[in-house]
């Protein structure tokens, strides 16, 4: 038999997170919440902090990372959307009934890792839960000689783990607060990074009315007002317009017009508002900067109703978010005005 034979393999390992243990037990310790409504979590961060601390604990490879959570009858929040887009994560969503129960979340993570265990895809497991259903997937997972790390949130009081869980698992973990505070914050707070500096808020101070969202994205204050002609009275038939005539002859074809781009977003998001809830579009606020793919959803959407392209059209785009911004606003009583250029 070859020596190498004898050589420790190296790990490799899979994070499976139960996102309601964990949100419910951070609320609770960092913020004394006891509802998702009253704080904000910067998920993508918090992702990347625990893949990192995994990487520290276990010296192999990481398959993925398993996010396990619920929303109604299974329709992504924008939060989780933006996870399902994060590479080496796999979003497993199970079902939120009117009471705020979640349905089918313990059973998609048992099967996950027993099916891992069974196939011997992994050699450990880091488990960040809580909840005494998972000891069989952690029995079954053993029995294929797959290491189990229990992860836990630091506890209020006593325990917030079930302990046969605890005894179950071949080593134990508890993230200490100091560990997640930086990525739970109380809804309606802005974050430091998020908040203006004195100088700012003192050029603010003067300006007429507040900046929107295009003058946000741009760092300036808008130019003066540009008298502009009648337009059209829908959007399509803004858009619809082609260029304009110099010596008889047409030139290149313009972009979309400004008041067609502030009515498709209002549209979007008038029509996100009904079928994802005010719950989670009040995922955006405050605004005015959209995660990537929910941006690339805003796009995708607006260009199916104006049956054109808008990726040309950088202006246009930044058009789109003014619309959508300011019905979201409006929708949540935020007043922000808006430039006529």
């Amino acid at each position: 038999m070859a020596a190498s034979e004898f050589l420790p393999q190296p790990a490799r390992y899979a994070v499976f997170v139960d996102a309601g243990y964990l949100y419910a037990a951070s609320g609770a310790l960092l913020l004394e919440a006891s509802s998702r409504r009253e704080y904000r979590v910067y998920a993508e961060k918090l992702i990347k902090a625990l893949t990192a601390h995994a990487d520290e604990r276990i010296n192999g490879e990481l398959l993925r990372l398993y996010w396990f959570d619920a929303a109604p009858r299974r329709q992504p929040t924008v939060e989780q959307r933006v996870i399902a887009n994060l590479s080496l994560v796999k979003l497993r969503l199970g079902n939120l009934n009117a009471q705020g129960q979640q349905k089918g979340v313990d059973a998609q993570l048992r099967a996950d890792l027993e099916a891992l265990a069974r196939h011997r895809a992994i050699t450990d497991a880091v488990l960040l839960a809580g909840d005494e259903d998972m000891l069989p997937a952690v029995e079954s997972a053993q029995r294929y000689g797959v290491r189990v790390h229990l992860w836990g949130v630091e506890p209020t009081h006593g325990s917030n783990q079930a302990e046969w869980l605890v005894w179950e698992s071949d080593t134990v973990e508890v993230l200490p607060a100091d560990f997640l505070r930086p990525y739970f914050l109380r809804a309606g707070v802005l974050p430091v990074e998020e908040t203006a500096p004195p100088a700012a808020v003192a050029a603010s101070a003067s300006r007429p009315t507040v900046p929107s969202p295009s003058q946000v994205f741009a760092g300036k204050v808008a130019p003066p007002p540009v008298v502009r002609p009648p337009l059209p009275s829908t959007a399509a038939a803004a858009v619809g317009s082609a260029g304009k005539a110099v010596d008889g002859k047409v030139e290149n074809k313009l972009g979309p017009d400004r008041a067609a781009m502030l009515e498709v977003g209002e549209h979007v998001a008038q029509k996100w508002v009904f079928e994802r809830g005010r719950d989670n579009i009040r995922d955006l606020l405050p605004g005015p900067i959209l995660p990537p793919v929910i941006d690339k959803e805003l796009l995708i959407d607006a260009e199916k109703i104006l049956g054109r392209s808008l990726r040309p059209y950088q202006e246009a785009r930044t058009w789109l978010r003014d619309g959508f911004w300011e019905r979201v606003y409006r929708e949540f009583g935020i007043g922000v005005g808006t430039s006529d250029t």
